[in-house]
């Protein structure tokens, strides 16, 4: 009887990051995949998965409308208070082997304790980082709630074997997107930039910065004050610039109102503003780009391996691991100028392997194939 695998996709980045994984447990002989769509992997304004997978070819079981509106601290807990109610119900039907769920993010946090509370087994990727705001109490809250672990560093493996889990369980087999970025090779056209999105047209066959940051939720209070600093740099810089639209967290309503505004009001140009962009396309946008500017992780993990220049703003990726390529700056705006001409002057870097394996997603979905499953824990002291 093949093993039912279920796996949870919450946003768009999310099924972008582990596609090489889904595709193996399709394509393994001894697995029965299950999807689960949540969050904003269903939402249009944050780019709603569903056409894309059914274009691949890949079916869902269920989805799972538990995202409330707000972008508040209170609507973040109420989230993940009815994404626990909703996940129990459909793991309830599907009675999944193994659920496999991802990283930090607070829709992830109610797939773990749904599954945890209904015995099912539980593999979580990328546990074991260092990161800023609540993110990393949610990533250690799961750590500790699942049975199988696939870490992407040997650092990030030592600090889940600390929190006393299994040795025979613990797995470092690298960063499923670096694999993804590693066995690809990507390109975007300027038609796809310039018929998405709002404000000017970016010849991107020219030197380009990519903007993405997010609300850090542990500091929501000044939100606004941090995306003005950010905006204002960038104004000033006036280079061709391609913006992101922050992620589904508390802040991200103070966030958004502050790009709106700086974008009706102030005038900008050499700014094209995006909400999302599939994968390949995302990966060919970000390997053609002179440097990416912001907080997300994507300057930690997929720019390593490309070798791009990053400025990381703030505290949100504050503690991991990161190479040469990145340099620090607070939410400042004359801090972050300074940094992206320094960037830019330097241009590439030599690529880095700190989040990079081959094989890392046939090496889980092996595991998740043949490994005996368990569900009561047991604490196990450090070595």
């Amino acid at each position: 009887m093949k093993r039912k695998v279920c796996f949870v996709i919450t946003s768009n980045i999310h099924y972008a990051r582990n596609k090489l994984i889904i595709q193996e447990l399709k394509n393994h002989p001894d697995i029965q995949l299950q999807l689960v769509l949540g969050a904003s992997a269903i939402l249009p304004m944050h780019g709603d998965v569903t056409d894309i997978m059914a274009k691949e070819g890949l079916p869902y079981d269920e989805r799972i409308f538990m995202t409330l509106e707000g972008g508040n601290l209170v609507t973040m807990a109420k989230t993940t208070g009815l994404g626990i109610i909703e996940f129990t119900t459909v793991f309830d039907r599907l009675k999944p082997d193994v659920v496999v769920i991802r990283a930090d993010r607070f829709e992830m946090l109610a797939a773990a304790v749904a599954a945890a509370y209904l015995n099912i087994p539980l593999a979580h990727i990328e546990g074991g980082d260092i990161t800023g705001t609540i993110d990393e109490s949610v990533r250690h809250a799961i750590t500790k709630l699942s049975h199988i672990h696939f870490t992407t560093n040997e650092e990030s493996r030592e600090r889940v074997l600390r929190l006393g889990e299994n040795p025979d369980y613990v797995f470092n087999f690298g960063s499923p997107e670096l694999e993804f970025v590693a066995k690809n090779n990507f390109s975007v056209t300027n038609d796809l930039i310039n018929y998405l999105g709002v404000g000017d047209t970016i010849d991107i066959n020219k030197p380009y910065i990519i903007v993405m940051q997010h609300p850090v939720t542990t500091e929501v209070k000044d939100s606004r004050k941090q995306i003005d600093a950010t905006l204002q740099a960038i104004k000033e810089l006036n280079l061709p610039t391609i913006w992101f639209w922050p992620n589904v967290d508390a802040g991200t309503d103070e966030v958004s109102k502050g790009i709106r505004t700086f974008r009706e009001y102030g005038h900008p140009h050499n700014i094209r503003f995006l909400k999302s962009l599939p994968a390949e396309q995302f990966i060919g946008l970000l390997k053609s780009s002179a440097c990416l500017v912001g907080n997300s992780s994507a300057g930690i993990k997929e720019a390593s391996l490309m070798g791009l220049p990053v400025v990381n703003i703030g505290t949100r990726q504050h503690g991991r691991r990161r190479g040469s390529n990145v340099i620090d700056v607070d939410h400042n705006k004359e801090q972050i100028k300074s940094a992206v001409l320094r960037q830019l002057e330097h241009g590439r870097y030599q690529p880095n392997n700190l989040y990079y394996q081959p094989g890392t997603a046939k090496n889980i979905v092996d595991k998740l194939a043949s490994l005996k499953l368990y569900t009561q824990k047991h604490f196990h002291e450090s070595r």
